[in-house]
This record gives C-alpha cells, structure tokens and sequence, in this order.
C-alpha cells in the first residue's frame, strides 16, 4: 500500500476531544477522537502503514475503531486498530495515497469555523457546532460575537453551564446588550425581575423584525395566531363587528386571524421595526408604539375583545397586566393570549429569557383581575430545537353584560 496522508483539501482543528477534519471539496465533516488524532499525525505519507503500527500501537488503548464518524468496530488489538483507521479514512476521503511530497492540511481559520458552525446546525450536528464554536473563542478571545455564538449553541445543546460562561464572557464586553443581562439572570439562577425591560425587548426585535415571519413560519412553524384566532371562536361562535385591542401585535400574524370579527382593529407594539410591518399588512385600523402596560394604563377606549398572542413571555406575574386589560374591556368583553407552559408556580424565567407560566397562576389572575377564566387549556405553539413548545391558552371574560353583537 502506498504511504498514507491526509488529504491535501481536508482542513483541521484540534480540540479537547481530538480533531474537527473538514473537507470542503466533498463538503464533509470528519470526527476523530484522541486516537484518531494521533494515527492522523502519523499519516504525513512519509510512513508505511507497518511503520505507523509500529508507532502508535504502543500508545494505544484497545478500543473500538478511532475512525472518521466511528463507522465501524475494529477488531481487537492495537495494530488493527490502526489497520482499520487508514483503510476506513482512505475510504471516506480523510486519508489519501501520498504522491510526491504530501502537503500539509492547513487549519481551519476562525472564519472557516464560524461558517461551518450554521452548516452543521443545518445538518441537526449540534454538538459539532458546539465544538467549533468552543474552538472560536479560544482563537479569538476578544471577539464578543464568538462568545455570543458559543452561548447560543451551548444552550441549544443543552450545555447550560457553558452558556452562562460564554454569555458572561460576551457581557463583559457588551454591557449594553439588555437581552443578555435579561437571559443571565435565568442562567446565575438569580431572582427574576417581574418582566423583561423595555430596552430588552425592543433590542429583541429590532433584528428579529426583518426575518421574523419567515423564521416563525417557516423554521419554528408557528401556529399560535390561528390556534389563539380558534380558541376565541370555539368560545365567541360566529360573533364579529368587534373592536379589538392586539397588545404586542409584532408584526400582525394574530391581527391578520382576527381581522374576520373585526368593526375596529388596533395594535400596540413597544418595538417600532415591529410596528412598521404590521403597518405594511393594512389590516390595522390604528397603530401605536408603546409599551403596554403603560398604554392600558392611560387610555379610556374601551374594547369588546383584547389579544396578547406569544407577548407575556415577557412577563412574570400576570396579575397587574390582566387588571389594566380588565378595565378597557366592555361588559362581555374578553381577554385572550397566549404563554409558553410551565411547570413551577407561578412562573418561572427559562434560560431562553422568556417567562413560562403555571395553570394555577393563570387561574388566580383572573380572580384577582375581576375577571371570569373562561377557557384554559394547553396546546401547541411552535418548534424549537427540534422539540415541540406548549403555551396555554386563555379566554378570561369580563361579566355583568353579555355581548350581543
């Protein structure tokens, strides 16, 4: 057999657990562990494969194959480990035959990282990412970005430790980031506050806007607009000529459900890049930036119907919010919105930033808003990470009149 060598293409980066190979050419991303690392060295094609053994036998534990993608067991003893390690790299395009003088792999740069970072995201390889982005931040430790992205990997890879550490990293580097200073608090296990800040939520969305349908829709297939439109007509019927309030209408997904029962249509959003692509649907009658507490708070205009679809996850305790809804709705009005389920009572900040909220909690708001829970039950609002989200659905009704349109 000709001297092995590692492909010319193949581009490497070492880390704790052994070598990230990347073939660009073949667009294939090659795993080896500790003891593939070391065979791989010793493929420079200056070596037979007898003088490979020779070597690296002895170092060698007896193991299953140190294979690129572990693709098959070796049999027992060092030797054929290393046996089955050329011919399986040969194989799969890590190994080649040495022809003249082998080139050297190069490394993969940090910007080569970061690209194949969201290519094998795209190929459901998330520890892999995790991988690379971990390699990132040791290449570039003043990048906050690399920090960012290591965070945001680590979390979906369920690394909540790595997380916190790589988001501290970024915040100390961008103390003005209001999202992260929200999502740490969850991650140090601290006390929450009773909502995210204002500055959070706007520096939320004012990317998100931009791409915020298309990812919802068409990454995360959000349904919540039309299962919340659903669950208020299971309740309302056929009802309409409606004057309805969509508190946090983001972009107007619930607005554009609604529209159907709709007299007056108005949406109140504290995020302005928000505001302006609800404003391009010309579904809504009026549009106002504002926070919504704050609104609820100062106007008289009362309603027949209030909506809040996927907007309290940014916020705790229910109970003030629900009170202000409860004072601009008609006699017969309704208030429905939508949260994410949660377990603890009565809510609970994840590591995702967002609230997640107790049935029961949801039970005594109503109570202590002076309002009738009308409908509760869970059902599902989105994907992520692969995994289907729960919020619950609530229809609390204001009493002493019956709505009759």
């Amino acid at each position: 057999m000709t001297n092995p060598a590692i492909n010319p293409a193949i581009r490497l980066a070492a880390d704790e657990s052994g070598y990230l190979a990347y073939d660009p050419e073949a667009d294939r991303l090659h795993e080896l562990n500790a003891t593939g690392a070391l065979i791989a060295e010793l493929c420079d094609g200056s070596r037979t494969v007898e003088e490979i053994r020779a070597l690296a036998a002895p170092l060698l534990p007896e193991e299953k194959s140190p294979v690129p993608d572990g693709r098959a067991d070796a049999p027992s003893g060092q030797a054929d480990v290393v046996a089955c390690f050329i011919s399986e790299g040969l194989e799969s395009g890590l190994l080649v035959p040495a022809n003249g003088v082998p080139v050297p792999p190069q490394d993969l740069s940090p910007e080569d990282l970061t690209n194949l970072i969201e290519h094998l995201r795209e190929w459901g390889q998330t520890q892999n990412a995790l991988r690379c982005a971990k390699k990132v931040t040791q290449l570039t430790p003043e990048d906050p970005v690399a920090w960012h992205t290591l965070g945001r990997i680590a979390l979906s890879a369920g690394q909540r430790a790595v997380a916190r550490d790589a988001y501290e990293h970024y915040y100390s580097q961008r103390p003005e980031d209001a999202f992260i200073a929200h999502q740490l608090i969850a991650l140090r296990n601290e006390p929450p506050p009773p909502r995210a800040s204002d500055d959070c939520v706007r520096l939320t969305f004012a990317d998100f806007s931009s791409h915020y349908d298309n990812k919802m829709r068409d990454k995360l297939g959000y349904q919540a607009p039309e299962r919340l439109a659903e669950f208020v007509g299971a309740e309302l019927g056929v009802t309409s000529n409606l004057s309805i309030l969509d508190i946090g209408c983001g972009t107007g997904l619930a607005g554009a459900a609604l529209k159907p029962r709709a007299s007056h249509l108005a949406g109140i959003d504290l995020s302005p890049e928000m505001i302006e692509n609800a404003r391009a649907r010309g579904i809504y009658d009026s549009l106002a930036v504002a926070e919504i507490t704050e609104w609820l708070a100062s106007s008289r205009i009362e309603f027949d119907l209030i909506v809040a679809c996927d907007c309290l996850v940014y916020f705790g305790d229910l109970t003030h919010l629900a009170q202000l809804a409860a004072a601009r709705l008609r006699p017969g009005g309704h208030f429905a919105f939508t949260v994410e389920r949660g377990d603890i009572f009565p809510f609970h900040l994840a590591d995702s930033g967002r609230f997640t909220h107790h049935a029961d909690h949801i039970c005594r708001v109503a109570a202590e808003s002076g309002l009738e829970l009308a409908r509760l039950q869970p059902g599902y609002l989105r994907t992520e990470a692969g995994l289907d989200v729960t919020g619950l659905f609530a229809l609390l009704r204001k009493s002493d009149a019956v709505l009759s349109r």
